[in-house]
């Protein structure tokens, strides 16, 4: 595609106004879409006559979604939590019926294993470990003073959970549904032309180092955005399944081919910063083809397959002037670092069309044939910190125990339950104390919204058509609120309080004392839940964790240095991107710890790859023992060095890899692995990466004076 850009015209008075049209008509539809789901819900329940409706609403509020694909996954893992936590209910009370102490201890460290688990996972999985814990506790609370009654419980809060389920996946999916798949099909074309646009400018050679970075985040966001989406559509309907494999290997493909486009223009910069300008020009030279093959119209909507036959005349032209241009060397060291980026260069040819080639399969309108690589994304989980969540959750709820036991309060369960409910769903978030501030003002917001809606408009009314006209302007205010990013926090948090405390059930219940006395509860354990977070504050966000996630992200080098090839490509790719943009979303933009971050995260994926390809390529020839045993010594010396590195460690790594190349240098059987060995050489040396830290007046091993 061109890289010329054009100055764009401002949009004209009639486009901002149907935009803003389009928008207020998607806000509107989702609170519409919501009370049908709400009220449905409750008149489904009544009529079913089940005890306790307001947990069947308050159920629609919480998987409510704009997007179709959203509500379903939500809808399928609340379902689980919630079938498990009714089990670990169940199983509490069975096992301490008369033990008021020991059945709080055991519930509390059961909503603390669950708020734990909450951080490991992203997304709705994430809320399935909430539910299990939230489940747990209306189970089993309830019923501490009549336990028999305890199986009862569980069927009839599994029955208003699945019942709010089901009608909201229904409204949701029959009602103007709106498709996930069309917002993940934006994406991956958007992500596509970029990524092409890109590399089209990198081989003209109009990217400088700075928007390497910059261009590795947004690499980093749209992998993990692609692979959260995928995560969801595939609720929507047989094809986004049947395409979820296909997406899975785009976005593996992806990944691969921008490490080894970063890998090859870091190689191309550091010998042109050290003086090698015959190699690096003739590098340069020698993938020019790319750049007439990728000026292509993919802005403008052609299709992917465009590209492939200008790929396959690129790679031919590539191939006719890799001998010319090898016979211009002058020098040995020349020959060499012409050798590793030529062989970066098929690489890169070969990843990318792949790339292109799935890219190409799932614009098809019809899916031919299968996925015959098969890949995951794997996150960068931190099962340490989870403990700590653990930990203080489960403080938490001892602590609200303790209390309820000695003040013998009557309305200290509905304080256990919001707790239980705030931990959980807030244990991951980077600033839980500042997201349960939001969350609980406009839950005070709902409850006095529904105070004046329960005493002073409901009594006036008669039949469920009327309380619907009666509750659903109250209700309304918190939907919209949830629409609008800067009040979405609050918004939540103001359906919540507004469906709990008003109460829904068959027999209305009109008491003011017993209202506000249940209120308070809840205030109560909204603050609990607060303080702990103040007084105990969550690794997630903090300046330890991130220090933590960065010493995870360094030992992805020992990942790729040691772990069984199968499926290693993948496995270290995503994880990389996880943790990568784990650490990124909570350190600020821009700043001294945001580029140190990413410093040594291009440092791990160039490494860490290169290692990988070099242990493939080993695994696949007879080698001499001494060169098989030299070899492993540098890899263990670079992974040992990215664990715990100082400049000792540094040191020894670098001349075990100087070492190691001087071995095999001028052997044509091990030429390969000596361009592996050669990029790691010229990684070390690199006096603008992360390791520069680390670098001495020390001169390096004999055998590579051309690069120091």
């Amino acid at each position: 595609m061109s890289v010329t850009h054009v100055q764009a015209t401002p949009p004209g008075t009639r486009d901002v106004f149907v935009a803003a049209l389009r928008e207020e008509t998607t806000t509107w539809l989702f609170v519409v879409k919501s009370l049908l789901a709400f009220y449905i819900t409750g008149w489904l329940a009544m009529r079913l006559a089940l005890p306790q409706p307001s947990t069947a609403m308050l159920t629609t509020i919480i998987v409510a979604n704009r997007q179709t694909g959203m509500v379903l996954a939500k809808s399928f893992y609340r379902a689980i939590g919630t079938m498990v936590g009714a089990l670990a209910g169940f199983l509490i009370v069975a096992f301490f019926p008369q033990e008021r102490v020991l059945f709080l201890t055991a519930l509390s460290l059961w909503i603390g294993v669950c708020a734990g688990g909450a951080t490991l996972y992203r997304n709705f999985k994430s809320y399935s470990f909430v539910l299990a814990g939230y489940t747990a506790a209306i189970v089993a609370l309830p019923v501490i003073n009549n336990p028999l009654e305890v199986f009862n419980t569980v069927v009839w809060r599994l029955s208003e959970v699945l019942l709010g389920i089901g009608v909201s996946a229904a409204v949701s999916d029959i009602v103007f549904p709106s498709r996930i798949r069309d917002d993940l099909r934006r994406l991956c074309r958007a992500q596509f032309a970029n990524f092409i646009d890109f590399v089209q400018r990198a081989v003209c050679g109009k990217v400088a180092r700075a928007d390497l970075e910059n261009a590795h985040l947004r690499f980093v966001r749209d992998a993990v955005a692609v692979e959260d989406l995928r995560s969801s559509v595939i609720f929507e309907d047989p094809e986004a399944r049947a395409r979820s494999g296909h997406m899975l290997l785009l976005n593996q493909r992806f990944m691969a081919t921008s490490t080894t486009l970063q890998t090859l223009h870091h190689l191309i910069n550091r010998l042109k910063r050290k003086g090698h300008e015959v190699a690096a020009d003739a590098l340069i030279e020698l993938y020019r083809p790319l750049a007439g093959a990728l000026d292509a119209p993919i802005e403008a909507g052609a299709a992917a397959r465009v590209l492939l036959p200008r790929l396959d005349d690129a790679r031919q032209a590539i191939s006719e002037r890799k001998g010319a241009l090898r016979a211009n060397m002058s020098s040995a060291y020349d020959m060499l670092d012409f050798d590793t980026g030529a062989t970066l260069v098929d690489r890169f040819v070969d990843e990318l069309y792949a790339y292109v080639e799935t890219a190409s399969q799932l614009q098809a309108p019809r899916l031919f044939g299968s996925v015959t690589e098969r890949v995951r994304f794997e996150r960068g989980n931190d099962y340490f910190g989870s403990a700590l969540t653990m930990v203080r959750t489960s403080l938490v709820m001892g602590v609200l125990s303790f209390y309820w036991i000695v003040s013998a309060w009557p309305s200290g369960a509905s304080a256990m339950l919001l707790a239980t409910v705030f931990a959980g769903l807030f244990a991951a978030a980077p600033n839980p104390a500042q997201w349960v501030l939001h969350t609980s003002l406009g839950f005070v917001l709902g409850t006095c919204a529904s105070f004046i809606c329960l005493f002073f408009v409901l009594p006036l009314m008669d039949g469920f058509g009327l309380f619907v006209a009666g509750s659903a302007p109250f209700l309304m205010i918190g939907l919209a609120m949830i629409t609008w990013p800067v009040t979405a926090r609050a918004g939540v948090g103001y359906c919540m309080g507004f469906t709990l405390t008003i109460a829904v059930r068959n027999e209305m219940s009109y008491d003011v004392v017993f209202f506000w006395n249940d209120t308070l509860a809840q205030y109560i354990g909204l603050a609990a839940t607060g303080m702990a977070f103040l007084l105990l504050p969550p690794a997630i966000g903090s300046l330890w964790f991130r220090r933590r996630q960065l010493e995870k992200l360094r030992r992805q080098v020992r990942l790729a240095a040691s772990a069984p090839l199968p499926g290693l490509r993948a496995r270290f790719e995503s994880m990389n991107h996880d943790l990568f943009g784990q650490i990124v979303s909570q350190t600020e933009r821009g700043s001294q710890a945001s580029r140190h971050l990413v410093a040594w995260t291009l440092s791990v994926n160039e490494v860490g790859r290169t290692l990988i390809e070099l242990r493939s390529d080993m695994a696949g020839r007879p080698l001499p023992e001494e060169v098989r045993e030299a070899i492993e010594r540098t890899i263990d010396a670079i992974a040992q060095l990215y664990e715990h590195p100082d400049t000792a460690a540094y040191i020894y790594a670098r001349d075990a890899v100087a070492a190691t190349t001087a071995m095999i240098e001028g052997d044509e059987a091990m030429g390969l692995l000596l361009n592996h060995l050669n990029v790691l050489r010229l990684a070390m040396l690199d006096e603008q990466s992360v390791l520069a830290a680390y670098m001495q007046a020390h001169p390096p091993a004999q055998g590579v004076a051309h690069a120091a």
